[in-house]
């Protein structure tokens, strides 16, 4: 396992139109082999439909692994699996010890959080704004805090802050001259 956890927002990818996990990724955060992690699932089969879970493709592999230098290291012999956040949240009842608890509420949080920012508002300094203050509100009130999930989510409000100091860039419509 690495010792640093890269935050939990880098580990969610977009693929089939759906926000994803890699199995690689959730098992390192469980603390618990891939293998592992894999087993448990086939062997509650039952609870994970496609939109919960699926085998990544030959192509959607490949196309990963050439976006994430870190990936091309990632030598196995099957696919991996990803997980939707309903298949992230079937894996607490199927891995069920207590930091599996604790990391499935951080994550749920962090698929709430985003959908928020996604929907509420319009403007994208106010919607990162929001997102900090619920991230910062989450922080402070968490009794049980979890060190490396807390400082992963202090990394996220530190780039969302920077996004929000950013001047906005202005391009003028019509042609140049």
């Amino acid at each position: 396992m690495k010792s640093t956890i890269v935050p939990i927002i880098n580990m969610i990818y977009e693929i089939r139109g759906q926000k994803v996990m890699l199995d690689r990724d959730l098992a390192e955060l469980y603390e618990v082999e891939v293998k592992r992690l894999n087993e448990s699932v086939k062997r509650n089969a039952k609870r994970f439909p496609e939109e919960f879970m699926f085998q990544l493709t030959d192509n959607e592999w490949k196309n990963l692994r050439s976006q994430i230098a870190t990936f091309s290291k990632d030598a196995r012999k099957y696919k991996p699996f990803v997980f939707s956040e309903h298949g992230i949240l079937m894996l607490s009842s199927v891995l069920n010890s207590d930091k599996a608890i604790e990391v499935n509420i951080q994550i749920m949080k962090i698929f709430v959080n985003m959908r928020h920012y996604a929907l509420s508002q319009t403007d994208t300094h106010e919607q990162i704004a929001e997102l900090c203050k619920m991230l910062m509100l989450h922080i402070e009130n968490t009794d049980n805090k979890l060190s490396e999930h807390d400082e992963s989510i202090s990394q996220i409000i530190r780039v969302l802050n920077n996004l929000i100091e950013q001047p906005k860039e202005t391009r003028k419509i019509g042609f140049n001259a």
